[in-house]
């Protein structure tokens, strides 16, 4: 299974999950919210309950203190009530759901109109003032009055509001109880999914981690052998893009071997060719050479002064041409010279280089005492070498003058070697590095061209540069770094 597909699963993993628990959450919650409806709406029911019995009892009220009284301010109430009890009835019967419950309401309210009628029947009777009137009022006082009628009806009436009221909340009670266990649930519930849901993020995260960076760190040690030179290959069975990564570094792997081998083989072949050549090479030179020499010793009476010199000049291209095979050599084994590093005093170093290179009427000025630096001892001192011979070659002031000084750059060590010679154009400031490169005339001036070739492959063989500043007329500034470790 690919990696690509491994992330999908587990991508749509952790949707599922998440869209159970959402579900399970508005599962939860519409269960909470259904509960307190219910409880609030056994709080309405009981609440309009207590306002319709209250009604009901500020009716009785006025009607008793009408009665009483005769004054008929106390049936205010009691009107009111008339019209307002039916309409708190159709609302209460609307917020039951209970049909034992309705059917209690409904028998309070037949109480109740009878109640009303019983009362309507006194009141009006009361109010007449006709002699019939007063004597129908006598009959309903005896006969109802008296005999409790009224009060009968309202100890039915409030028997019922008990048992209406009692009912109510015993529902109310329990569905306090059922919407606290389904808070409670609900909570319990959430905390598992989420700790559920957190569980399986974190192991997938883990897993795809796992195996995602085992494999990265197995690639990134086989691509460190490599850069190494440990050209080794691994065998992988997963079949997925790493797999096709490690093939390709194991493809590159026995490619990169495949070359080095042969690179080993045409540098042993190039060795054994640049001995022979030069060996071949040198041998006629030396011909040559002795040749001339015959030449000089044996017809030294009939040898003309200008044959002389074109002797002289032939014994020169001699020289130059095997100063150039050795410059050729020197340059293609400076890779082949490494010793190891260590400690270089470059105050010393460039004493005995000035005691060996440069001649008495020379001034060599060092400006600052320079550092110990770690390196090749035969390439630094090669590169120093080059660049004081040159400045000694090359000046033609009347009073040379050679300054070499430093910078510390952090990482880096800056040195610069500086002449009053006769200074470069710019335009060659790229082709003087160039190998059998050489600004003077090939008869005015011996030089094979190697030496800043040889110093500029030193410095940038140990991660150096070197670059040159120099007006015509005005000397020549070489200044090249050097790091520190």
């Amino acid at each position: 299974m690919t990696i690509r597909l491994k992330l999908l699963l587990g991508f749509f993993t952790l949707i599922f999950v998440f869209v159970v628990v959402f579900f399970a959450n508005q599962s939860l919650a519409q269960e909470v919210l259904t509960n307190t409806n219910y409880l609030n709406n056994s709080e309405s029911v009981i609440r309009n309950s207590n306002i319709l019995h209250k009604e009901m009892i500020e009716m009785q009220s006025g009607f008793r203190g009408f009665l009483l009284t005769n004054q008929e301010v106390f049936l205010e109430p009691y009107y009111e009530g008339i019209k307002s009890v039916p309409l708190i009835l159709i609302e209460q019967k609307a917020l039951l759901s209970s049909a034992q419950q309705k059917s209690k309401l409904d028998s309070i309210y037949i109480l109740h109109k009878e109640w009303v009628a019983y009362s309507d029947s006194l009141i009006t009777s009361k109010k007449d003032t006709l002699p019939e009137g007063g004597k129908r009022y006598q009959k309903l006082f005896d006969s109802k009055l008296k005999m409790e009628v009224g009060k009968k009806l309202n100890d039915k009436i409030h028997e019922m509001y008990t048992s209406f009221d009692n009912y109510e909340y015993g529902v109310r009670q329990e569905r306090r109880f059922v919407l606290q266990k389904s808070i409670k649930s609900t909570r319990l519930i959430s905390i598992i999914l989420l700790l559920t849901s957190v569980l399986m993020g974190l192991v997938s995260s883990f897993y795809f981690i796992r195996i995602i960076t085992t494999r990265i760190s197995t690639m990134v040690n086989l691509a460190e052998h490599i850069s190494q030179g440990s050209f080794k290959t691994l065998v992988d069975s997963k079949n997925d893009e790493f797999t096709k990564l490690l093939n390709s570094l194991n493809k590159m792997s026995e490619t990169l071997n495949k070359n080095f081998e042969e690179l080993k083989k045409k540098n042993k072949e190039l060795d054994q060719f640049a001995y022979v050549v030069s060996h071949d090479l040198k041998a006629p030179l030396r011909g040559i050479s002795n040749i001339i020499s015959w030449l000089e010793e044996d017809h030294e009476k009939d040898i003309t002064p200008e044959v002389n010199q074109n002797l002289i000049l032939i014994k020169g291209r001699v020289l130059r041409l095997e100063n150039m095979i050795n410059g050729l050599l020197e340059y293609a084994r400076i890779e082949k010279t490494r010793k190891g590093a260590e400690q270089v005093n470059i105050n010393l170093l460039i004493q005995e280089l000035k005691d060996l290179l440069v001649p008495p009427k020379t001034v060599v000025t060092i400006k600052e005492d320079l550092p110990i630096i770690n390196a090749e001892k035969l390439h630094i001192e090669q590169v120093f070498a080059n660049l004081i011979s040159n400045a000694v070659k090359y000046n033609n002031a009347d009073k040379p003058e050679i300054i070499i000084e430093y910078l510390d750059l952090g990482n880096y060590y800056q040195f610069s070697i500086s002449d009053n010679g006769p200074g470069i154009d710019k335009l060659y400031f790229d082709k003087i590095f160039e190998i059998f490169q050489t600004l003077q005339e090939r008869d005015a001036f011996e030089s094979t061209g190697v030496g800043l070739a040889i110093v500029k492959k030193i410095i940038e063989d140990n991660k150096g540069s070197i670059n040159v500043e120099s007006m015509l007329g005005t000397g020549t500034k070489f200044a090249f770094t050097w790091p520190k470790n």
